[in-house]
């Protein structure tokens, strides 16, 4: 056991980035009201970062319903799991409500996002299956295919040439396993900010037979004519076996939920040990999110604001020639070419300079010499957030490649 904690107490340059970020570019501060604009380290920001899609988060029709929720029932009730002692009428009448949203026959609560989908595809798959999924899928759904039991065939991200190539391979091998073949794949993909390619992998069930998992967490309320999701958007929601959203998004919430025929959700509710061992959801968060799924369904107004934000955002970015990618959802990618060390010093300048505050993703998540500088729009972002920080990019874009920023690490404290 020593020789484990041997390696935290002799960091190598790793270690030596981590100490010189942590506050900074990782684990930062951000205070005040949950808004467009916050305080990071007493400086007023603009906010590029939190996935408060259709502003529903801070909205005072819900600060009011939870505020109410809170003083009604408290944080402790219901206590216990679900099966024992934690089940209520209102979180029956929330998954009735969710799977009427989404078109599905039943839905069932999940305390988490991260934990349900571990859950749910640990417990879909035995050692029989094989799982086919997209390379770029999410964490979560890595880690539950870590804890799986099943084969599993990864398929280069949204080829479908390559994903019916390795279903052919996952048939092959179910021949021989009298085992299942499961697809997983995500509505939008949070980094890039592409669609998963949900038609295109539905229609190949006309030639293989497969079942189809979709991770829709930024699709859920931001897509669709109803906001339904990725699956609505692309007319083929009927043909998703296991749908999954959470509520940490478009409903500025902490929750999630799953979705389908009632014979898959009632395996599901009996078989994901993260929600049997697990206290039951608080009712202050069943009853704010009840009101958050009405707000959704009943008031368009905000995913139409998200969408003017997301347009003027997305076109102007690529109108001063910076690159998006493929992105059709609300999730913005800005793409740039430099090191870890001038990736800091153009994050620095952009908050301390320019005072807009967004995520950066560099090596070792992605490719050495590859830097993403990722905008979530919301529906509360103004037109002004929106044209500064288009000028902000396009500044801090002309001195990266013109080669401003020091090959050195930039300290984040000030």
């Amino acid at each position: 056991m020593a020789d484990l904690f041997e390696k935290f107490k002799n960091k190598g340059s790793l270690g030596q980035y981590q100490q010189n970020a942590e506050g900074y570019y990782i684990f930062p501060k951000l205070e005040g009201e949950l808004s467009n604009r916050m305080m990071f380290q007493g400086k007023e920001r603009i906010v590029w970062s939190l996935n408060n899609y259709l502003g529903l988060g801070n909205h005072p029709e819900i600060r009011k319903v939870d505020e109410e929720a809170a003083r009604d029932y408290g944080l402790a009730y219901p206590m216990g799991a679900r099966m024992m002692s934690g089940h209520t009428d209102l979180h029956e009448k929330l998954e009735g409500q969710l799977a009427e949203f989404v078109s599905k026959e039943q839905a069932y609560l999940l305390n988490f996002g991260y934990q349900g989908m571990v859950s749910i595809v640990d417990s879909l798959l035995s050692r029989h299956d094989v799982a086919v999924y997209d390379a770029e899928c999410h964490a979560c759904i890595i880690d539950g295919l870590r804890m799986s039991t099943a084969h599993r065939y990864v398929f280069k991200h949204n080829d479908i040439s390559d994903l019916e190539k390795q279903i052919k391979r996952a048939i092959e091998k179910v021949g021989d396993t009298n085992g299942g073949v499961l697809v997983i794949t995500e509505g939008v993909y949070g980094m890039s900010g592409d669609q998963g390619r949900l038609k295109e992998i539905c229609e190949l069930r006309e030639k293989y037979d497969f079942r189809l998992l979709v991770d829709d967490a930024h699709g859920f309320g931001t897509l669709g004519e109803t906001g339904a999701g990725a699956g609505e958007e692309q007319d083929c929601q009927d043909e998703i076996d296991v749908y999954f959203s959470t509520f940490a998004k478009s409903m500025g919430s902490i929750g999630a939920f799953v979705a389908g025929d009632k014979e898959i959700i009632d395996y599901l509710k009996y078989s994901m040990r993260s929600q049997i061992f697990a206290k039951s959801l608080p009712m202050p968060l069943v009853v704010g999110n009840i009101k958050r799924l009405e707000m959704l369904r009943t008031q368009p107004e905000h995913k139409e604001r998200l969408w003017k934000n997301v347009n003027r955002l997305q076109s102007g970015l690529k109108e001063a020639g910076l690159d998006i990618g493929k992105t059709d959802s609300p999730v913005t990618p800005v793409f740039m070419h430099g090191g870890i060390n001038e990736a800091t010093n153009l994050t620095r300048d952009l908050r301390e300079n320019f005072n807009i505050f967004c995520s950066l993703v560099t090596y070792p998540v992605i490719p050495r010499g590859q830097i993403i500088l990722r905008l979530i729009p919301t529906a509360v972002h103004t037109f002004e957030d929106i044209d500064t920080t288009i000028a902000a990019f396009k500044e801090v874009k002309r001195k990266l490649v013109a080669k401003e920023y020091p090959n050195e690490f930039a300290l984040g404290t000030v």
